[in-house]
């Protein structure tokens, strides 16, 4: 019997040398078994879990994968048919798991940039804690207006009440996310990102 690590491994150095490594450094991002993110992988990777029957495609992208006998479907998104424990972590707080939790949005107007502040709502100098309720994304310029005084005396509001996050995504979603999100895995990942 053939283990699967071997099997997956000799598979990948033979897709790259039939395909060529430029068509193998493709994305997969990788659901369990209830559609829960779990992994994003190499595309060899999610062939070879495809091939061995443990996983389903459940999106392709519009390029297949070609090689001298057959076209498979280049997939995009995949499901594992067996469902894999894995324990979440603790979320941590930091400056990334509140740019990530807000979505990069600024929560006084709404304004959706690269580069943003985090910013206390009820201002340090006053008695403001440093944690998951006091805390907010904000662009540079409602920063700067609300400087160290309330809302109310700033005249602003909040889009939305800050709260601790049960689940914040790893850092290699967020990475992808803020960079060139494949259009296909949106909609298996918009209610990690947006709750």
């Amino acid at each position: 019997m053939v283990r699967t690590g071997h099997f997956l491994k000799y598979l990948q150095i033979n897709l790259q040398q039939i395909l060529g490594v430029k068509m193998l450094n493709g994305r997969v991002l990788v659901l369990n078994a209830d559609y829960q993110p779990l992994n994003i992988c190499a595309l060899p990777r999610a062939v070879g879990l495809i091939y061995l029957g443990k996983a389903q495609i459940l999106e392709t992208r519009d390029r297949p994968i070609s090689t001298v006998n057959c076209t498979y479907p280049n997939p995009s998104v995949i499901r594992l048919y067996s469902y894999i424990r894995k324990p979440y972590a603790s979320v941590k707080l930091s400056r990334k798991s509140i740019l990530t939790r807000d979505n990069y949005t600024c929560q006084y107007c709404g304004k959706r940039d690269k580069y943003m502040t985090v910013d206390h709502v009820a201002p340090k100098r006053r008695g403001g804690k440093t944690d998951w309720e006091n805390l907010v994304c904000a662009c540079r310029t409602c920063n700067s207006k609300k400087g160290g005084r309330t809302l109310k005396e700033a005249g602003m509001q909040l889009l939305k009440k800050p709260i601790k996050p049960h689940f914040v995504l790893p850092n290699q979603y967020t990475q992808v996310v803020n960079s060139e999100l494949d259009t296909t895995w949106w909609k298996y990942l918009e209610y990690f990102i947006t709750n």
